[in-house]
């Protein structure tokens, strides 16, 4: 079996990829990734949304698991795959089960967050599960989506996040230099945001050895993943 899993940073596709899972990384274009993921999804079985993801739901910290029970895209829920999304809860203790907003803007400042969690009573946010969900119900295909929390929903972000992800998902680190260069106050909020980030990509690589090689999928017998 072949599961396509779906990030938004080169860094969660390298964590998330193995044996039976092929990763996609968005960097942040909606539309790049849809023709990305429909290009490869040849012998695909099953899509997963993956990857690190911003809070919408007071009391979420970064490393905090959310798993999936639907998925919010263009005002429309659906639901995803219930046995897979039970292994995924089962799997990742702690996580916690609600509705995942798609978004093709990122949102960074708190009022956004807090305004999206009002209208949609989302948990999370993320700028490729809806993007997988459409792939996903275009080809037939089982879909789930679980993201681990990197900003808190009270947290603004410093205005040099929104340049620091390239096309192909690395990251853009001299287009983040010189936004700090042309504010430098953003600094200290940019050191915090960089250390909340990396305790979501211990949380990533953590959650990724416990769902196993096949992610969590119930109809799998899976073996323990080492993931570095």
């Amino acid at each position: 079996m072949t599961i396509l899993a779906v990030t938004g940073l080169r860094r969660e596709a390298r964590i998330i990829e193995g044996p039976g899972v092929t990763a996609v990384a968005g960097g942040g274009r909606a539309g790049a990734l849809e023709t990305a993921l429909t290009s490869v999804a040849t012998g695909a079985e099953a899509v997963i949304s993956i990857g690190i993801g911003g809070a919408l739901a007071p009391g979420l910290c970064p490393g905090d698991w959310v798993v999936a029970t639907r998925v919010i895209a263009g005002g429309v829920e659906t639901s995803t795959d219930p046995a897979w999304t039970a292994q995924l809860a089962t799997r990742l203790p702690g996580a916690r089960m609600g509705s995942i907003l798609g978004s093709d803007a990122m949102l960074t400042q708190a009022v956004e967050k807090q305004a999206a969690h009002q209208r949609w009573q989302a948990l999370a946010v993320d700028m490729e599960s809806h993007i997988a969900l459409r792939v996903a119900r275009s080809l037939g295909l089982p879909f789930a989506a679980v993201r681990v929390i990197s900003d808190s929903a009270d947290r603004d972000l410093p205005a040099a996040v929104k340049v620091g992800m390239k096309p192909d998902g690395g990251m853009a680190l001299g287009a983040v230099l010189w936004a700090l260069a042309r504010d430098p106050v953003q600094l200290a909020a940019l050191i915090r945001t960089g250390r909340d980030a990396e305790r979501a990509f211990r949380a990533l690589a953590d959650g990724r050895r416990l769902l196993g090689p096949g992610l969590g999928r119930p109809d799998l017998v899976e073996l323990p993943l080492d993931v570095g």
